[in-house]
């Protein structure tokens, strides 16, 4: 029998989702949860509240005098807008206006924060998005360099170091004394806090489950992300302190250290790497707990060397290869632009829950909490609208939700209502590309892909803090800008070939020959042959085709 065989036969015998898949997931899951902590932990550490200039002889150690809006108009000018200037007073004396450098702010909802400490205001508001963008070049720097590493050394090393560098990090970075210093340990919070961990932990769950669960698991991990935005709001609301909270959010990590002890290394790896006796008692102790009949003992491994010829095989394949032909070539690009424009929109609606009226923690719980039942709803949909259209709808009324927010009054009701909808949305479109692109691409380039597209996503995500300061030219400017990227990848993504119950690709050339001439607009002319429907029901994807999905958000 040759490898593949063995392997295959040995993790068949597990089934998709026993009570070992079931205790492994539930341990892999959590990073998830730390990582969506992480990565918005600072909306909540560095919150900018409510702030003016401080009015000399009218407002006193620091703290801001309530005063109403025809008391203000004497110190304050507006704006074209008929909103105060919160960075200008005027000169009592020319009654000229002129930009002040002390400010006072309402700590109804913050007493501390990074912002108050260090004036993320007015001409300085540039730190705080540097900040944010720091974070996601670090994500981006882990995606890129741990990926890779987990696939050298193994994913539990790089899992189990992770979680703890991150939860070093986590609590020093709450005590850092300066901003530049602060920015070092952000960038690596950003490796280890939501790269590290996740990565190693999502690609477990892939190689572990089934094949038939394999989409639930995954779509799972997006939510347990949720989870974790969701208690940055509910510690954020509790903990007034930015010291204590930061020290809170870092101390999640110790769900992680556990894992040293109870969590296992992926037999998958060990397999491909030559560790076959490794791989096989990692099963017989899953078809322990999972009161299988089966015994492993007697049968016979494929040895070390045809493991490695294999292994050398696919490594004669790069990332080059997928863009030396056409049709793999333009499918690179646009699933490449998908995973930009998502992740532009989902960290645009994630970051700037200040923007909106009402109290931030709810407004922001609220954010991640949509997220679950979109979660809900795209496990339902996916396997009966396909991921093309499915994908592309998402995508596309996500954009006209931020049209519409960016051209109702900012805050108001209406405002936030298609902000929540626009994020329901987004996150759906953006579960969804980590399936599909898996499914697209052949195996010997798929985790180029993925990592490909997970380097667009990060590339995004810093840029979105940044863009987000152009509302200093035009309140609305960055939500049309996120709003026309989701609109054009949406409708581009109309032309990528559907993926649902087809034979996932193999080869580069199976890869070029896939979805040829296969567009939304093709399938809607065409009717379905005989023949493809046979080859759609004899030919679904094997646990083998899908491999390990080495991305993250």
């Amino acid at each position: 029998m040759d490898g593949a065989y063995d392997l295959e036969t040995m993790m068949g015998y597990l089934g998709d989702f026993g009570r070992y898949q079931m205790w492994q997931f539930s341990l892999h899951i959590l990073s998830a949860v730390t990582a969506g902590l992480h990565m918005l932990s600072l909306v909540t550490v560095a919150a900018v509240p409510e702030h003016r200039c401080e009015i000399p002889g009218v407002d006193f150690n620091l703290t801001m005098t309530k005063l109403n809006s025809s008391e203000l108009a004497s110190y304050i000018p507006k704006l074209p807008s008929g909103d105060f200037d919160s960075c200008s007073l005027f000169n009592t004396t020319t009654n000229e206006s002129y930009r002040c450098d002390s400010w006072v702010y309402d700590y109804t909802y913050y007493k501390t924060s990074r912002a108050i400490e260090w004036s993320f205001v007015c001409d300085n508001r540039w730190m705080g998005a540097v900040a944010q963008a720091i974070y996601m070049f670090g994500v981006f720097t882990g995606a890129v360099t741990l990926g890779n590493m987990a696939d050298k050394f193994g994913r539990k090393p790089v899992f189990c170091w992770s979680a703890l560098l991150q939860l070093v990090i986590g609590v020093a970075v709450a005590f850092t004394p300066d901003y530049y210093s602060f920015l070092a340990l952000r960038y690596l919070y950003g490796i280890f806090g939501s790269a590290g961990a996740y990565i190693p932990g999502f690609v477990l769950t892939m190689e572990l489950v089934g094949p038939s669960k394999r989409s639930m698991c995954g779509v799972a991990f997006q939510a347990a992300f949720a989870c974790g935005i969701m208690l940055v709001a509910g510690w954020g609301a509790l903990i007034k302190d930015r010291q204590l909270l930061q020290v809170v959010y870092g101390l999640h990590s110790v769900l992680l250290i556990g894992h040293y002890w109870l969590m296992d290394e992926s037999p998958r790896w060990l397999w491909a790497n030559g560790r076959s006796r490794d791989a096989v008692e990692i099963v017989k102790k899953a078809l322990k707990m999972n009161k299988s009949p089966i015994n492993l003992e007697a049968a016979e491994f494929v040895s070390k060397g045809t493991a490695e010829s294999r292994t050398k095989t696919e490594d004669s394949v790069g990332v080059l290869d997928l863009f030396k032909t056409p049709n793999l070539r333009i499918k690179t690009l646009n699933v490449c632009l998908n995973w930009f424009a998502n992740s532009l929109v989902y960290y645009g609606l994630s970051l700037n829950t200040g923007q909106l009226s009402g109290d931030p923690f709810l407004i922001l719980f609220v954010m991640g909490l949509v997220e679950l039942p979109s979660y809900v709803l795209t496990v339902y949909l996916m396997d009966r609208m396909g991921r093309r259209s499915l994908t592309a709808l998402n995508m596309i009324l996500g954009g006209i939700c931020c049209i519409a927010a960016a051209n109702l009054t900012m805050g108001s009701t209406e405002s936030t209502a298609f902000v929540v909808v626009g994020k329901f949305l987004i996150a759906s479109s953006f579960a969804i590309i980590y399936n599909y692109s898996a499914e697209l691409f052949p195996t010997v380039v798929r985790n180029s892909a993925l990592g490909i597209g997970a380097m667009c996503a990060r590339t995004s995500g810093a840029l979105t803090p940044l863009i987000t300061l152009l509302d200093s030219f035009d309140p609305t400017l960055p939500s049309i800008i996120f709003a026309v990227i989701a609109l054009i990848s949406g409708f581009l993504t109309l032309f990528l070939p559907e993926t649902l119950n087809k034979p996932m690709p193999q080869t580069i050339q199976d890869g070029e020959e896939f979805g040829k001439g296969d567009t939304f607009f093709t399938s809607c002319c065409k009717k379905k042959t005989p023949d493809e429907e046979e080859t759609v029901t004899s030919k679904p994807p094997t646990s083998e085709q899908m491999q390990p999905l080495g991305v993250n958000r």
